[in-house]
């Protein structure tokens, strides 16, 4: 079984060996956004979840293991029980700026955040509080006591991947004491198993093996069965986030691209944009995306250029918390200016390739594409016509599914993880792009560039950096 806390959903899946899926199961989520605020509630992680699992159980097979995956960034204070004590702020509040510069992390980065609901709620000096991070705050739950955090999820809260330890003597001179931060393991790892209480509530019997789970865009990049190295996998949702594997971690001075750490020992480099769907749920609330989607073919190349940001802040390709999302042009009609929002997201996609290009990634195999947006056939379509390269598209892509094949890896006798991707994972289709479409999208592109550039906001070495890229293309 796999679990995956997301924005807007929690997801659950029971997938056999062969990667059958044999239950699933959803409930929706919701949560607080007010400028630079977003928060959601744990309680509401919770309910949501055992709503999903009872769905995904209802004709399933109870699972040997289980693992969960969230947000990448999303952090609270709970107490030395596990309780949560605040709301979790998700991976893109914006209001811990001034504690990013103090650390000297983006302000994407969950220690950051970690420090303002510390300034705010206090608790670090007496040891009453313990920073968690969202899957911590549910397998607690799970289990009915406090449990190991994974290395995935860590991260961004400062961990150190090569080390495989805090890095305690930076904390201390944050005033962070080391009773702060959790037990870390590596992804993949048996933590502990469903407590009575849980089974209750979840449906998932007692005793069910807990597997240290890992972040929502890395358990996308199990599920696209992507794991080779050079192969790439984008994770289109609310957001977008790029996910790769490489031999060695990518360095990257400007701490846009991060990487993680496989249970394999491989690394996985990634990063997060504030681009994606959310753009579009935002502009036209209520609409049936299919139907925009067939009024928008008309409108291809649209003469409009958006930036299709979904809320104050960028990630990735560079950092910019004051950035908002923009239009160059007045778009003729509805279809249009949707049609501009699509190609958008695929342009900045572009552009974080591009980047991951100027810092020496590998990224020569093979490109999937996974999450909600793949439910729509003429926006993969388009994505792949603005990169001009072919596109994988899994027939199950959920995040859920990536956290089913690590617990199948450690629960043991899956072999390598892999080897347990590659049995299940199936693939649907390859889209190939279209040479006359991949070169209307030039233009749109380096405009996009140029006007990032003026902006401030992407700084000169990567848009030059693009544009030969675009010229030699």
């Amino acid at each position: 079984m796999g679990i995956d806390l997301g924005t807007q959903s929690v997801r659950a899946v029971v997938a056999g060996d062969r990667g059958e899926i044999l239950g699933s199961g959803a409930a929706p989520l919701t949560g607080r956004r007010e400028g630079a605020r977003h928060e959601q509630r744990p309680l509401d992680w919770w309910t949501a979840l055992c709503a999903a699992t009872r769905q995904a159980l209802a004709d399933a097979p109870a699972p040997r293991a289980l693992a969960v995956c969230a947000t990448s960034g999303t952090v609270l204070l709970a107490d030395r029980a596990g309780r949560p004590l605040t709301p979790g702020v998700m991976y893109d509040d914006g209001r811990a700026v001034a504690e990013a510069a103090r650390a000297g992390t983006p302000p994407s980065w969950a220690l950051p955040r970690a420090m303002w609901l510390l300034r705010e709620h206090g608790g670090a000096a007496d040891g009453t509080v313990r920073i968690t991070h969202q899957a911590d705050s549910v397998l607690t739950r799970l289990a009915g006591t406090p449990l190991p955090t994974d290395s995935s999820h860590a991260l961004k809260t400062g961990y150190d991947l090569v080390r495989q330890e805090w890095p305690r003597r930076r904390f201390a001179k944050l005033g962070l004491p080391d009773a702060l931060f959790p037990d870390v393991v590596r992804p993949g790892t048996p933590i502990g198993e469903v407590g009575r209480a849980a089974a209750e509530e979840t449906g998932i019997p007692a005793g069910t093996p807990l597997v240290a789970g890992m972040t929502d865009g890395c358990a996308a990049q199990l599920a696209s069965g992507s794991l080779a190295v050079g192969s790439w996998n984008s994770v289109l949702g609310t957001t977008l986030v790029l996910k790769g594997v490489t031999s060695s971690p990518v360095e990257d001075p400007a701490g846009v691209v991060y990487s993680h750490r496989a249970p394999d020992g491989s690394w996985l480099p990634g990063g997060a944009s504030g681009v994606g769907g959310g753009a579009l749920t935002a502009a036209f609330p209520g609409v049936d995306p299919a139907r925009m989607d067939e009024a928008a073919r008309s409108c291809e190349p649209a003469r409009v250029v958006a930036y299709p940001l979904v809320a104050t802040g960028e990630r990735f390709p560079f950092v910019a918390p004051e950035a908002t999302g923009f239009l160059i042009g007045e778009p003729a009609s509805d279809a249009e200016h949707w049609a501009a929002l699509l190609t958008g997201v695929g342009l900045v996609e572009r552009l974080c390739l591009d980047y991951l290009d100027l810092l020496g990634a590998q990224t020569y195999d093979r490109l999937t594409f996974t999450g909600g947006a793949v439910r729509s056939g003429h926006w993969s379509r388009l994505r792949a016509d603005v990169l001009g390269r072919p596109v994988h598209i899994p027939r199950y892509s959920e995040p859920a599914l990536g956290m089913a094949i690590l617990a199948a890896y450690g629960a043991g006798g899956a072999g390598s993880l892999q080897e347990a991707a590659g049995r299940m994972v199936r693939l649907r289709h390859v889209l190939h792009p279209h040479p006359v479409r991949t070169a209307w999208y030039t233009e749109p592109y380096l405009t996009l560039v140029a006007e990032l550039e003026r902006r401030g906001w992407l700084p000169g070495r990567v848009a030059a950096h693009a544009r030969t890229r675009a010229e030699h293309a």
